[in-house]
């Protein structure tokens, strides 16, 4: 008797081939074998882009504009991540299946209050902060309460979904045994699992003020100001020299901001970025003292930002907005469904441009994380002659050079790059969102080799085995399962993000959403936003179960 074929292909290979169908289909979507995609008279508007990085403007009134522009970012980052911290804080608790089945011992309420609370979060999570950028730009006019604000709503949503994770990852035995002694639940609940927790929750803070960073950048494209607000306005006016000037203000920003967070993490013992509950291993014990120390500095930069850029908190309560508010809910009802025809395609452009992006992302994060990481090549795993050899060095450096401009451009400017040389439609948004991602995801590659066990890979490197079996059966089986964890979670956040390359014109629900929103159409927006929020629920869903299916393997 025969077995069924699916018993001879691993869940791997199954969705290996799903996924290179689906690259597939969407460079077809793409109109790569259909169309003319290629506009080769704009090459020498892309050299002029190019050639301009060698020669930045760096007169004084520039330089004087582009700190000013970078303060301001810094400071819209600083903002939006205390605040979403702290929502996420506050509803990671409540949306924790151990609060409610160890804490208040509510089993019968857990599916209510579990589940409820989650899906109220889910609605914020789904929407891109360039998108609740717009809304409060209706509402508050041009105040940098309204980058704060989009920061803060859906990154404090996400932040609850991780930290509701973490809470539920950590270990409950300290808690149980509390708790059984007569200890209150909530007591035992401050002094056991959030101690344990902590760390943890400190590392993905840092990480998420990376994200803020980039995402600050990001909404000075729609006018709140900053570093995004000037490097678009140079881009549309083909002043390059300055365009670079302000890139390398981004890179300097993020550079800086990335090796800050690393070496507390470092310091600390933090899990690296966002892996939970994955503590380093460290040669000193960390003391409470020096962990809460850091909190009258970041309490401190945090009133120092909010007084740098004076948001008028005034707003969010006036009766103008209030006013504003009613009229946008009175005029967004009832829904118009005349054009819901129209998001069927517009659905599969999305859909195709973020598996375009994954890809690009993935497959270039792959090639440049092995040289951008520090351990890996320095160690002398691949080079047996180690440090002697300054080849190792030069490329790591280089490598986190192109990861750092790759994450630190937002993916509209890429975008925009891009259609210098090709026609418009959702390519040059893939490969905008693509750059974007490929250098977060090769900066977590690379992260994930730097934090392999050497041991082992040392002792088949000393056994004689030669360099490219070393690679091929010690260091890919050991960093592939996080390899495709991560890019499923950046799936995910470029199904997101697919709005912003939209705001450009590269197509999809991204650039119809943007026109709503201008046009002030609200009744079309509700249902355009209720489809973008189906497709970003089913990548979430898709990506869940690849996940487990490939953990289960």
């Amino acid at each position: 008797m025969s077995r069924p074929a699916s018993r001879f292909i691993s869940p791997s290979l199954q969705w290996g081939m799903i996924g290179l169908i689906a690259i597939a289909l969407s460079l077809w979507q793409a109109g790569l074998f259909r169309q003319t995609v290629v506009n080769f008279n704009g090459f020498p508007l892309l050299w002029r882009f190019v050639a301009a990085s060698v020669h930045p403007d760096l007169s004084y009134d520039l330089l004087a504009t582009t700190l000013q522009a970078s303060l301001v970012t810094l400071a819209y980052a600083v903002c939006g991540t205390f605040l979403s911290v702290t929502i996420g804080a506050i509803a990671g608790v409540f949306c924790s299946e151990v609060w409610w089945l160890e804490v208040l011992r509510a089993k019968r309420l857990r599916y209510f209050g579990f589940h409820s609370v989650r899906a109220i979060l889910a609605f914020p999570r789904a929407i891109h902060e360039l998108i609740w950028g717009l809304f409060f730009l209706n509402i508050w006019g041009l105040d940098p309460l309204v980058a704060v604000a989009a920061i803060a709503i859906p990154f404090g949503a996400i932040t609850a979904k991780v930290f509701s994770e973490i809470l539920d990852e950590t270990p409950r035995q300290p808690l149980l045994a509390l708790i059984n002694s007569g200890v209150a639940p909530i007591t035992a609940f401050f002094y056991t699992l959030l101690p344990q927790a902590f760390l943890n929750l400190l590392s993905y803070s840092f990480y998420r003020f990376e994200c803020s960073i980039r995402s600050a950048a990001v909404l000075g494209i729609i006018g709140a100001g900053g570093l995004g607000y000037e490097i678009l306005l140079s881009l549309q006016s083909l002043r390059y020299e300055q365009l670079w000037t302000f890139f390398y203000a981004l890179l300097i920003l993020n550079g800086g901001v990335d090796i800050a967070s690393a070496t507390l993490r470092n310091q600390l013992g933090c899990a690296s970025r966002i892996d939970l509950n994955s503590h380093r291993p460290t040669k000193r014990n960390i003391s409470n003292s020096r962990i809460f120390s850091l909190f009258p500095i970041a309490i401190a930069g945090v009133a120092l930002s909010f007084w740098y850029i004076q948001p008028d908190l005034s707003k969010i309560g006036s009766p103008r907005s209030q006013q504003l508010l009613h009229q946008i809910v009175q005029t967004s009802l009832p829904p118009n469904f005349t054009g819901i025809a129209e998001l069927i395609p517009l659905s599969v452009e999305t859909v195709a441009m973020s598996v375009l992006a994954i890809a690009i992302a993935a497959s270039g994060g792959l090639l440049l994380a092995f040289p951008a990481a520090q351990i890996f090549l320095l160690s002398g795993l691949l080079n047996r002659r180690g440090n002697a050899n300054l080849f190792p060095l030069v490329l790591l450096v280089i490598a986190r050079i192109v990861l750092l401009l790759c994450r630190a451009i937002p993916a509209p400017i890429w975008a925009l790059v891009v259609l210098y040389v090709l026609f418009p439609g959702i390519l040059p948004g893939a490969i905008g969102l693509g750059l974007h991602n490929l250098g977060i995801l090769g900066r977590l590659f690379a992260e994930v080799i730097e934090n392999l066990e050497q041991p082992p890979l040392k002792a088949l490197s000393a056994g004689g085995t030669p360099n490219s079996l070393v690679f091929l059966y010690g260091v890919l089986p050991a960093t592939m399962p996080r390899f495709l964890a991560y890019t499923l979670y950046r799936w995910e956040v470029c199904m997101r993000e697919t709005v912003i390359v939209g705001l450009v014109g590269a197509g999809g629900l991204g650039r119809l959403l943007t026109e709503q929103l201008s046009s002030f159409d609200y009744q079309s927006l509700i249902v355009t936003l209720g489809a973008f929020l189906v497709l970003t629920f089913l990548v979430d869903w898709i990506s869940g179960r690849v996940r487990r299916s490939l953990r289960a393997s």
